[in-house]
């Protein structure tokens, strides 16, 4: 929901970035794994109960996924690169919750398997909705310069990032910060089945 207004007020500092890498001779694809090993670097520190260097090198991570993007569309964006990009952010939007889950099982556990089954609701519901979307041919006008259809929600990597910042400020709430989450993801998986099913209705039938 957040993801629009948060690029737009990040991208004059990410193309500036960007052309300093473009100029280094950094592709998009090195930064997609530095932003993501960041990332996991991350979660390791969650683990281990060091929430704030989890915040840190969070934030950096992600930092380095908007830059990903913007790099491509410096040289040649390509569908290797949206492949790569999509696919290791869901395995680190999940690394997130695990990490919780096993800095303090007894009080998290259950709270970081419902928020990991409602990550699968809205991962699967994003991306199936993307491949029928590039079969149909369809677009996104509020997110056109993505490498795919970006179906959006009430939970955007804007807001995925906001509620695992609050998890790490504030780790003894994980579990109701979490309940929260889910619940909102649920929402969002509401809302991509109606849309889904009402766009797609007008379309011409595939096989299943």
């Amino acid at each position: 929901m957040m993801d629009r207004w948060a690029l737009a007020l990040l991208r004059p500092g990410l193309e500036a970035g960007a052309r300093g890498l473009v100029r280094a001779g950094v592709g998009a694809d090195a930064v997609t794994w530095a932003g993501f090993a960041l990332g996991m670097v991350a979660a390791v520190c969650i683990a281990q109960g060091a929430f704030i260097a989890g915040l840190v090198l969070m934030l950096a991570s992600r930092l380095l996924d908007g830059l990903d993007g913007a790099v491509a569309r410096l040289t040649q964006p390509t569908d290797r690169g949206a492949f790569l990009d999509i696919t290791l952010d869901f395995l680190f939007y999940a690394s997130i919750p695990l990490a919780f889950a096993w800095a303090d099982p007894a009080h998290n556990a259950l709270a970081a398997a419902v928020l990991l089954a409602a990550f699968l609701g809205t991962g699967s519901t994003f991306l199936a909705f993307a491949v029928l979307a590039e079969r149909r041919g369809l677009t996104s006008a509020a997110y056109p310069l993505k490498g795919f259809y970006y179906l959006g929600g009430l939970t955007e990597a804007t807001e995925t990032l906001l509620f695992f910042a609050a998890m790490c400020l504030w780790p003894a709430m994980f579990p109701v910060v979490a309940g929260v989450f889910a619940g909102l993801c649920g929402l969002t998986v509401m809302f991509r089945l109606w849309w889904g099913w009402r766009t797609l209705a007008t379309a011409p039938s595939s096989q299943r």
